[in-house]
């Protein structure tokens, strides 16, 4: 699958793991992906960026913890009553900072090879069947923004909801503009 990748898409699957690496994370996401999309220079990322989709803000809001693959959804609690934020102040402050992050093996950044998530796998052969679907006999970036905002369980989607993007709408852009380009 990787031979159809062109060389902006080989690079952002290298740059979602230089950001799991440089954010500390021992895992690549969809998210990762999503921030990796966000921060190249070409037509899929300046669509990112018209949906209110900007790489400094979503790193920002990967670093601060909010959806990190903690599997904690700030917003689900909300919803039944829990105020994360105050859970996490109250548990910080009796057993100290960090109390409530996953346990880690080793210190500092991780080192090595860094798996992908399987969301992140799948994410990944979601381009593929979008570049078939529309004709296409490579991956490109939209293929993969496609990929990894398939599926509504997705962190990169949770995280481009939380940025204020219309994510149907976003799907809808990329796709007309792989098609645009396609003609």
């Amino acid at each position: 699958m990787f031979e159809r990748f062109t060389k902006d898409a080989r690079e952002t699957v290298v740059g979602a793991q230089a950001q799991a690496r440089g954010l500390g994370h021992r895992h690549i996401g969809t998210e990762h992906v999503l921030l990796a999309l966000a921060g190249a220079d070409d037509p899929t990322a300046r669509t990112l960026r018209e949906h209110g989709l900007d790489a400094a803000a979503l790193r920002a809001r990967l670093a601060a913890g909010t959806g990190s693959g903690d599997g904690l959804d700030p917003e689900a609690l909300r919803a039944i009553g829990i105020d994360l934020d105050a859970v996490r102040r109250a548990t910080e402050q009796n057993f100290g900072e960090g109390a409530l992050d996953a346990p880690r093996r080793g210190r500092g950044r991780p080192k090595g090879h860094i798996r992908f998530t399987k969301e992140a796998k799948k994410s990944l052969e979601l381009s593929l069947r979008r570049a078939l679907h529309l004709g296409h006999d490579h991956i490109g970036t939209g293929h993969i923004l496609l990929g990894v905002l398939h599926d509504d369980d997705f962190s990169a989607v949770r995280h481009a909801w939380a940025a204020g993007a219309d994510v149907g709408e976003l799907r809808a852009d990329i796709t007309r503009m792989l098609t645009s380009e396609a003609a």
